[in-house]
């Protein structure tokens, strides 16, 4: 129970970024469908599982090590998809991992007047401590952060009840009626590109069909609540939010500036425990040995602090949803696999 539980906040520190943390996601994907974009959370939430779940079967049913294995394994009669699959998550993995570092270096800019080399190198030299340590660097950061963030962010949510059932959640903003499935399910597929990677690393922790089920059916469960909170505080600040690059820090606000400060740290966290999981899968995925690794995490950290730059909230809006779609071929692939090995059971 106790691994079980250490792969669980693994799961959701790599899902929890700053992208999720600030709102920013949860306006793109589902508040702009309105009351539509509350059933999208529960589906993303649902399919987000079945990934969850489906993939930690495979890993431990192929006796799968690697994520390269994994591809071979969904898909073996197309290596040339494979090989492309393969260069879309790893490409995903560390563009996430430079807009961690980007979104802290807005943070700590917008917040504390830092410098976004000063911000950016700080935020580097952290990442490249915890990655030195490998899978039980990961681990450890995740075990400590992560129910931090779910304490705050539920906290938050809480707090913000009174305000829903006094104003009963109307939603004024012009929402769309149209698109709500396909968002919901690009946002659980350009999720899942991060997510699989990390799941194969987790292989150590898991070594039954019932530990695989529980820890599925709790992602889903944390996942779905903490994007419920986001939702209805993002209510709160309904008609300012929508240019906002991160807008929670904003509504937060109406709390005091203390929650204002609070939810700042909850920002910081989600960022360094999404970090920390895009760049060691990425590192994992493209080093054959641990010189190789070491040369590859020197460069991820100085590219890093070059480009720390980068606009954060159009990014998300740009490259999420078509990493999203990109997606959802390697999802295809899972699923196809699973009712294949059913058949042949069968």
């Amino acid at each position: 129970m106790k691994n079980s539980n250490k792969v669980v906040m693994v799961i959701i520190g790599t899902l929890i970024g700053a992208g999720f943390a600030s709102g920013r996601e949860i306006f793109l994907f589902f508040m702009q469908y309105g009351y539509l974009g509350q059933l999208g959370i529960i589906l993303s939430s649902l399919i987000t599982g079945i990934i969850i779940y489906l993939v930690l079967k495979i890993e431990r049913k192929e006796q799968i090590n690697q994520y390269a294995e994994l591809l071979t394994t969904i898909n073996a009669k197309h290596k040339h998809l494979n090989r492309c699959l393969h260069g879309i998550v790893n490409a995903f993995l560390v563009i996430s991992f430079f807009i961690m570092i980007a979104g802290f270096s807005a943070y700590m800019k917008q917040v504390y007047q830092l410098p976004n080399y000063l911000s950016s190198t700080l935020f580097v030299l952290f990442c490249y401590l915890i990655f030195q340590k490998s899978l039980q660097g990961m681990t450890k950061i995740n075990h400590y952060l992560v129910p931090l963030l779910l304490c705050l962010i539920l906290y938050l949510g809480v707090k913000n009840i009174p305000y829903l059932i006094e104003s009963k959640a109307m939603i004024e903003i012009e929402t769309k009626q149209a698109g709500f499935f396909l968002s919901s399910l690009l946002y659980a597929s350009y999720n899942s590109i991060i997510l699989i990677p990390v799941l194969i690393t987790m292989k150590p922790y898991i070594q039954t069909e019932k530990q695989s089920k529980a820890i599925a059916i709790q992602s889903s469960i944390i996942m779905m609540l903490l994007s419920f909170c986001i939702y209805g505080l993002l209510l709160k600040g309904q008609f300012y939010i929508q240019e906002l690059e991160l807008p929670l820090l904003e509504v937060t606000l109406q709390f005091g500036k203390g929650y204002q400060y609070l939810y700042g740290f909850v920002i910081v966290i989600s960022i360094f425990t999404s970090a920390i999981s895009a760049g060691y899968s990425f590192l994992e995925n493209v080093s054959k040995d641990k010189k190789q690794y070491k040369r590859n995490l020197q460069l991820i950290c100085l590219f890093g602090i070059m480009i720390s730059n980068i606009g954060f909230s159009s990014l998300v809006q740009i490259l999420y949803p078509l990493f999203g779609g990109l997606g959802l071929v390697q999802i295809l692939c899972i699923c196809h696999h699973n009712q294949d090995k059913k058949k042949r059971i069968g």
